[in-house]
């Protein structure tokens, strides 16, 4: 990392009023989402004590990401990303008011829950790309990078505080949780409606199936992309383990749903110290080998959390393993934003959508089905020297992140792939 701070105010995101806005609704719906989140899961698992439900929260969000893939990511670039947002933030809060009433029913079937999930996934799918390929009509190219660690900043607070008070607030009543949850979406939509009408070059290429997967072509031809996101899917799909923290904490910590919301804090509050560090000390060079690093300490920290019997050992590891994913999301992101073309932004950050769907709900899916089978310890254990092996296999398969330097494009030539001529 570098060792000073960016002076320029016109690389601070915080000098245009459109990021403020846009920073607000990130924060905002990033709470929803984290109370509505702790809740659903303590809600499930309480009724059902089923591991493999628990993963099913992951695949019924994902799916929807990956069946309508080249459609969501068409739609950020042909259409108003700001109206898209609105629409989605619509549906949202209103699959927020159908857990608010199932909850007060006090239902004890659970598959109602599944079918708000697929529709919140459906809002989520369009939602992503267009919020995503926003940022970067917000601030200029210079304040990118600090944008990103930001906005990622208030999703992290949001991941700190959100649980803690989802779990505080589900140990009140189930309704007070989704209420809050309804009310701060609604704050999203009018934070999204107040951001100013930016400059977005929109494609008006005729829509054909070269079009809707030009996003494809794009990150499977650039090397340097391609190793970023596939790297952080993969690691996460194998070290991933927020789908089993109600089972850690009832059966192993044996805790209650204070005890998942501050287990689910955890990620959240290292992230957030080294959103803060980043901040201060931007990753100037070494980038690559940075990257590498980060995403093998991800991994060793997610067996140390596998390995405890302690809330006051779980919540430290957990704490690390978000620190060393802050890392990642903050190179990966950076480099997809600054080296796509704004034409087809859309259908880019649609397919990265999908590579993070695939790492966290997929993920979440992967564990919930390995624990039924072998118990939550070694999946998590196992999943976490997963992550550990996919760090240094992918170095070898990708030489030219590795040795990529900066974050922008001013790089080593991509290496070819190993093995290839």
């Amino acid at each position: 990392m570098s060792t000073t701070a960016p002076k320029d105010k016109s690389q601070l995101a915080f000098s245009y009023i459109g990021f403020r806005f846009f920073w607000l609704t990130t924060l905002s719906v990033s709470f929803a989402v984290q109370i509505m989140s702790v809740s659903i899961a303590w809600q499930i698992y309480d009724v059902t004590g089923s591991a493999f439900l628990l993963g099913l929260v992951g695949l019924s969000l994902f799916a929807p990401a990956l069946i309508l893939l080249l459609v969501t990511g068409l739609a950020a670039d042909r259409f108003n990303r700001r109206l898209i947002m609105t629409i989605c933030l619509g549906v949202e809060l209103a699959c927020a008011l159908g857990f608010l009433a199932f909850a007060n029913a006090r239902a004890h079937e659970v598959w109602p829950i599944f079918a708000i999930l697929v529709a919140l996934g459906t809002a989520r799918a369009f939602w992503n790309p267009a919020a995503q390929s926003l940022a970067p009509n917000l601030v200029p190219p210079g304040a990118l990078a600090n944008a990103i660690t930001v906005n990622a900043s208030a999703w992290q607070f949001a991941s700190i505080m959100g649980p803690a008070a989802g779990g505080l607030l589900y140990g009140m009543a189930p309704t007070v949780a989704f209420g809050t949850g309804a009310a701060l979406l609604a704050i999203a939509m009018v934070c999204v409606v107040l951001i100013p009408k930016p400059v977005q070059r929109e494609s008006h290429q005729a829509t054909s199936i070269e079009t809707m997967l030009a996003g494809f072509r794009y990150i499977f031809s650039n090397k340097v992309v391609l190793g970023a996101i596939s790297l952080d899917m993969f690691a996460v799909l194998m070290g991933g383990a927020v789908a089993l923290l109600p089972i850690y904490a009832k059966d192993i910590l044996h805790a209650g749903p204070q005890e998942l919301g501050l287990l689910r804090a955890g990620p959240g509050i290292g992230a957030i110290v080294m959103a803060v560090l980043l901040t201060r000390f931007p990753i100037r060079d070494h980038a690559g080998k940075t990257l590498f690093l980060f995403v093998g300490l991800f991994g060793a920290f997610t067996v140390l959390f596998g390995f405890s019997t302690s809330v006051w050992v779980s919540i430290p590891a957990l704490a690390l393993v978000g620190a060393c994913d802050m890392v990642s999301v903050t190179i990966r992101e950076t480099i997809m934003q600054l080296w796509t073309p704004e034409e087809v932004r859309g259908r880019v950050n649609a397919v990265n959508s999908v590579f993070i769907g695939a790492s966290n709900e997929l993920g979440e899916f992967r564990a919930g089905t390995v624990a039924s089978l072998i118990g939550p310890v070694p999946a998590v254990v196992i999943g976490g020297f997963g992550s550990i092996l996919i760090a240094v296999v992918w170095s070898r398969i990708f030489p030219g992140l590795r040795e990529q330097k900066t974050l922008d494009k001013k790089m080593v030539q991509d290496a070819p792939l190993a093995g290839s001529a």
